[in-house]
């Protein structure tokens, strides 16, 4: 198993920016093959404090194997979500991959 997740914090200009990132992750990342697990969402309120409740979107994705996320990495959705998505909404952006 590999392990995606995406962090983003949106361009507090934008009010709507949250709800575009996510319509753009179902739009052109959700039908990108290989992925066992899609997940899109805003951020959870805690009462939690050890709960991080700065950003505004994650993205949660498992595939079986380093290569396809690899292979997703180049894919021409991904590169599309890339600049017509990522790039105008986000502030701010923390990847975590994990085996």
């Amino acid at each position: 198993m590999f392990s995606h997740v995406v962090i983003f914090w949106t361009d507090p200009t934008n009010p709507k920016a949250a709800d575009e990132l996510i319509a753009g992750a179902e739009k052109y990342l959700r039908p990108i093959p290989g992925a066992l697990h899609f997940h899109v969402g805003k951020m959870a309120t805690s009462h939690r404090p050890v709960v991080d409740q700065s950003y505004q979107v994650a993205l949660n994705l498992v595939f079986p194997s380093k290569q396809a996320q690899d292979d997703y990495q180049v894919h021409p959705l991904h590169i599309e979500f890339v600049e017509k998505v990522f790039k105008p909404l986000q502030k701010k952006v923390v990847v975590y991959d994990f085996e």
